[in-house]
């Protein structure tokens, strides 16, 4: 009849008895690092895919501007389609191109200039559409830790309560509280470690493709520039 005190006080250690042993506080702190976890693996999943197709659509896209075909004829091969990247780039300066000279325009630097902004915001667009949601990860890996280390401090605190009311320090009463406090931690490092290296490498990926299309546009605007400066010469020669 002496064991059934120690069978009474028997926890389960594995990882879902302490969770279901912790406080609702603990618990709240868990599910909420879990959530985070996985929601950081879906963004994770979702930009290598994104990126993986903007490097095609950039490869596509040279390889078809740079084959010689004339910038009206790729205009309208583009113009109708959801272009991403270089191609939406270009469609916006084109387009730009064109409105201004249906309307007549007269100024060769105003025309330059619309022509860059147009660049410069369909530039814009596609970075935003690059670097969406890689602040989550960045919050996700600097937060979890500390938001883990709460829980743990929650738990402790309990498992110190529990000790003074027992009026016990054996490890058996002391254990499974710490135990339950420290997975808290564990779950936060489960979830920030992927989120921070996860950041460092899109975020670097996204830097390498925003430099490509810098590049593209800063050459196209000299194209269209000289192309400009033909057009003046040859209204002048008229």
């Amino acid at each position: 009849m002496e064991t059934l005190p120690l069978a009474a006080t028997a926890h389960d250690m594995s990882i879902w008895g302490l969770f279901w042993q912790a406080g609702w506080i603990v618990k709240f702190v868990m599910i909420g690092l879990l959530v985070a976890s996985v929601w950081t693996w879906a963004i994770v999943v979702d930009k290598v895919i994104s990126f993986n197709r903007m490097r095609a659509a950039l490869n596509r896209f040279e390889q078809t501007f740079w084959s010689g075909q004339s910038l009206e004829e790729l205009y309208r091969s583009l113009s109708d389609k959801n272009t991403m990247g270089m191609g939406a780039i270009f469609v916006a300066a084109m387009r730009e191109w064109k409105k201004s000279f249906e309307k007549g325009a007269r100024s060769p630097i105003g025309l330059q200039n619309r022509i860059d902004k147009a660049m410069d915001l369909a530039l814009t667009r596609e970075m935003e559409r690059l670097e969406g949601r890689l602040s989550f990860l960045a919050t996700v890996g600097s937060a979890a830790p500390f938001v883990g280390l709460f829980g743990t401090v929650v738990g402790i605190m309990t498992s110190f309560q529990a000790i003074a009311g027992s009026s016990s320090t054996n490890l058996a009463v002391v254990a499974p509280g710490i135990a339950e406090a420290l997975l808290a931690t564990a779950i936060g490092l489960v979830a920030a470690i992927p989120a921070v290296i996860a950041y460092n490498k899109l975020s670097t990926d996204a830097a390498k493709l925003s430099s490509r299309m810098e590049g593209f546009s800063d050459e196209f605007s000299a194209i269209l520039s000289r192309q400009i400066d033909e057009k003046v010469v040859q209204r002048a020669a008229a």
